[in-house]
């Protein structure tokens, strides 16, 4: 009986997500294409290895006792594969959204995902055109559309964001704020507008018509300009750590609370076997840290997830 890698392959992702639809994105193939595969598996294999109903997707007996040899072929093909190019090339990262320290969350799975070596990208489209090239063969940062035929993404961290504000701002000394009360504040933004996707849905979600825009000279530079007028404000994500800014002050946001996603972008068909390693490490710590809690009832998001995320626990 000869297996086809890529039924096998199908089958290891479909049972580590228990979730077709995640398990087709992170193959970047339509579900349709990966229920196809699992079924020829199973046809060729006499059995079934999942169970399929309204409690969700899960192994038979057969699947579990399947997926350790399962996996140890896809072990196996990704060898012969790292063999034919190039065992020892390391996996090619690149970041984007850099005054959003991307790295922060890349960090924490690097040492789980083999070695890297980061490139030089310093926007989505400039990313972008590096993975369709072959330069890269990763990157890191906020996916948005309109996003480029030939390349996946996998969501892997939603994180919370504060609002920046000069002390001086008469909000400062709030405990939180809902979005919706800056509106007579300056959104201060790092560049243009309509290429700072996050801020620009931002302002226009919640009404916000007083914007101003500066350079990008990094993030000290860009808080002291916040902190210097007391009606400006802008947006980090809550775990970005602050260089010291005389006169600055973070502010919690909610009701909603704005989430800034953080994806994993590649280009389909990269056979590269750091490929897969990372996207394994970033699942396990999204697990592990609960990254993906979310709830429609509380948070925003400018965009719908693709992969749905879990729903933030009730603090009640």
């Amino acid at each position: 009986m000869d297996l086809d890698v890529a039924q096998v392959r199908a089958f290891v992702r479909t049972a580590e997500e228990l979730h077709f639809g995640r398990a087709a994105e992170t193959l970047a193939i339509s579900q349709q294409a990966l229920s196809k595969r699992i079924a020829r598996l199973e046809s060729l294999l006499g059995t079934e290895l999942f169970q399929r109903g309204g409690t969700g997707v899960r192994l038979t007996e057969a699947g579990q006792r399947f997926l350790p040899p399962a996996r140890q072929t896809l072990a196996a093909a990704d060898a012969a594969v790292a063999a034919a190019v190039g065992k020892d090339r390391p996996l090619r990262v690149d970041v984007w959204g850099h005054l959003y320290a991307p790295m922060r969350t890349l960090a924490q799975v690097a040492g789980r995902a083999g070695e890297l070596t980061l490139g030089h990208g310093r926007d989505l489209p400039s990313v972008a055109t590096a993975l369709l090239h072959g330069d890269i063969d990763a990157a890191f940062g906020r996916v948005h559309p309109p996003l480029s035929a030939g390349l996946a993404h996998r969501l892997v961290r939603l994180e919370p964001v504060d609002a920046v504000l000069s002390a001086d701002h008469p909000l400062a000394a709030e405990p939180a704020l809902r979005p919706d009360e800056l509106r007579d504040s300056v959104l201060w933004a790092p560049g243009a507008l309509d290429r700072l996707d996050f801020l620009h849905r931002f302002a226009d979600r919640f009404a916000l018509h007083n914007t101003a825009t500066s350079v990008n000279l990094g993030l000290a530079h860009f808080l002291a300009e916040v902190a210097e007028e007391p009606r400006r404000f802008s947006l980090l994500p809550a775990d970005v750590p602050l260089p010291e800014v005389h006169g600055l002050r973070t502010v919690p946001l909610v009701d909603p609370t704005p989430l800034y996603a953080w994806s994993l972008l590649w280009r389909t068909g990269n056979g590269h076997p750091g490929l897969n390693s990372l996207t394994t490490a970033c699942a396990a710590e999204a697990g592990r840290s609960r990254w993906l809690e979310y709830d429609p009832a509380r948070d925003w998001l400018p965009e719908r997830p693709t992969n749905p995320p879990e729903r933030r626990d009730d603090p009640h």
